[in-house]
């Protein structure tokens, strides 16, 4: 048996927590190689020097539009499950909530009028809040990106079954 891998009764889950970041770290590689900065809020507003938009080729290609979705739910579900570090129906509830949470965001690009009112005026001038009205005003609802939510909800409830009992201890 690995020695950085064991069972244990360690609250926090490192493994599952180790694997939703790099899964992030790959999400925020789409946003620099495959989207112009102005089209992504955090690029622009803080990274716009870091994009390689146009300077190394797409290398995510058509899978790159919706692939930020996948990624999203699973690495949030795998992050959140790491650190609540519960069993397979803790696992059932945070894959459904984040789900849910990343459906309804979904939705509400294709239905902003409900979510626009019920965004705060105050959110105007604090960083990242100011660009929630932008999401559901600019953003396009797409049906692959809720095949997308779905698939990576599912392969990450998969991974947590697979990784319940695993802890990586560096």
């Amino acid at each position: 048996m690995n020695k950085n891998i064991k069972t244990s009764d360690d609250p926090i889950n490192k493994l599952q927590i180790l694997i939703g970041l790099v899964f992030l770290l790959i999400g925020g590689l789409v946003y620099l190689i495959d989207r112009p900065p102005d089209a992504t809020y955090l690029v622009y507003r803080y990274g716009q020097i870091l994009s390689l938009h146009k300077i190394v080729p797409n290398i995510f290609g058509s899978f790159g539009n919706s692939l930020p979705d996948f990624i999203h739910v699973f690495s949030f579900i795998l992050i959140t499950a790491g650190i609540v570090s519960c069993r397979k129906r803790g696992y059932l509830i945070i894959s459904i909530s984040w789900l849910i949470i990343d459906c309804a965001f979904e939705l509400g690009q294709r239905y902003h009028s409900l979510p626009l009112k019920m965004i705060p005026d105050w959110f105007s001038g604090i960083p990242i809040l100011e660009a929630i009205k932008g999401y559901f005003i600019k953003g396009d609802f797409d049906i692959h990106d809720i095949v997308a939510l779905l698939l990576g909800a599912s392969m990450a409830y998969l991974v947590l079954l697979t990784t319940m009992s695993r802890r990586f201890n560096p």
